[in-house]
């Protein structure tokens, strides 16, 4: 289940650096909840609608973005949070909420990006972050897609991904969040399997830290 949230304020300035106020809004909505420490069965979409600037981003419109969870209780839970405060950050208030069930992706192959997907390994100590023209880029993915299904108590299906390295605009972006610097890609991806399949990717998102707003697909 996925729900469009719009924002009221526009001309505003945020910093490049916001992910982490983001990040905030959401738990306060969410309430008291342990999902942080948890694997994330959900994912949000980075502020649409942006021109960058020296200062910062400006949203002259103002501003969109989505959240999605498996978990419809998740989905009411945050609902009810911002029904009690909608406000965000920056003066940013919530004007307009739209739930969306979800969609049949029977047909669909192809999935553009909510949010950059990162992907990171822990090799021989240290931690490695990993581009979408690696080698093992696409096998990470699915290990983490496979990982959350089993999580969620899922049995796994056969299922492919892969980054669509044809895509002109495929590239990187450097994420900074609590002051740690990310290398996250910004490239669509493949996905090869069953409606669910592609239902549950939708919902909880690919990669690593979704949690915190990577990996986000539309």
């Amino acid at each position: 289940m996925r729900i469009y949230l719009k924002t009221n304020l526009k001309k505003v300035l945020i910093p490049y650096d916001h992910q982490h106020y983001l990040v905030g809004t959401i738990h306060k909505w969410l309430g008291k909840n342990n999902e942080h420490d948890n694997i994330s069965l959900y994912s949000f979409s980075r502020l649409n609608g942006c021109k960058s600037t020296e200062n910062g981003l400006l949203f002259e419109q103002g501003t969109s973005f989505f959240f999605s969870s498996i978990n419809a209780e998740m989905i009411k839970r945050l609902i009810t949070g911002i029904q009690r405060d909608p406000t965000m950050f920056y003066d940013l208030n919530v004007e307009e909420l739209v739930v969306q069930e979800d969609p049949d992706l029977s047909d669909r192959t192809l999935f553009f990006l909510g949010s950059p997907i990162f992907i990171k390994r822990n090799i021989e100590d240290d931690s490695k972050h990993i581009l979408f023209d690696e080698s093992n880029a696409n096998t990470c993915l699915i290990e983490t897609l496979t990982s959350k299904l089993k999580f969620a108590g899922i049995t796994p299906e056969k299922f492919s991904i892969e980054f669509d390295k044809l895509y002109p605009k495929a590239g990187t972006k450097k994420i900074t969040y609590n002051g740690i610097e990310n290398k996250a890609n910004w490239c669509p991806v493949i996905i090869e399997g069953s409606n669910n399949i592609k239902q549950f990717a939708w919902n909880v998102g690919l990669g690593n830290s979704t949690g915190i707003g990577f990996g986000a697909i539309k």
